[in-house]
């Protein structure tokens, strides 16, 4: 095994989603419609990195659940705050406000898409590791 590619969350509403992650600067890839069941949609961030599968399941039509096992992706940026504000002005809030882990830590919050999952941004300390 070499490396990771990607993750996929189950949706509801393809065209909230895409529009969440595009707020939190994704960009759509590549659709792939599975026969007349599904459609995948790629998303990622600038560079190689992972990408995030978004799969619409065209029959489902209640939420999905999570379930307990389930907690968060993690997503740096490079000035919390500055982030908040931007996606604040798009819609987008803080489950609770941003906070440090440990002294000298990385500061971090999270906020939640359309279908419940969270997603962590963290404003990295290099000293962190």
């Amino acid at each position: 095994m070499s490396e990771l590619i990607h993750t996929c969350y189950r949706i509801l509403d393809p065209d909230a989603s895409v529009a969440f992650y595009e707020k939190l600067g994704f960009e759509v890839l590549w659709r792939m419609p599975i026969r007349d069941e599904a459609t995948n949609i790629f998303m990622g961030l600038p560079g190689d990195g992972p990408r995030l599968e978004l799969t619409h399941n065209h029959d489902v039509s209640e939420p999905y659940e999570i379930g307990t096992g389930y907690g968060h992706i993690a997503i740096t940026v490079d000035d919390l705050d500055g982030t908040l504000a931007r996606l604040a002005d798009l819609g987008i809030e803080p489950e609770r406000p941003p906070y440090t882990v440990r002294e000298g830590g990385s500061r971090l919050c999270f906020v939640r898409d359309p279908d419940d999952y969270r997603i962590e941004l963290i404003e990295a300390n290099p000293g962190d590791g």
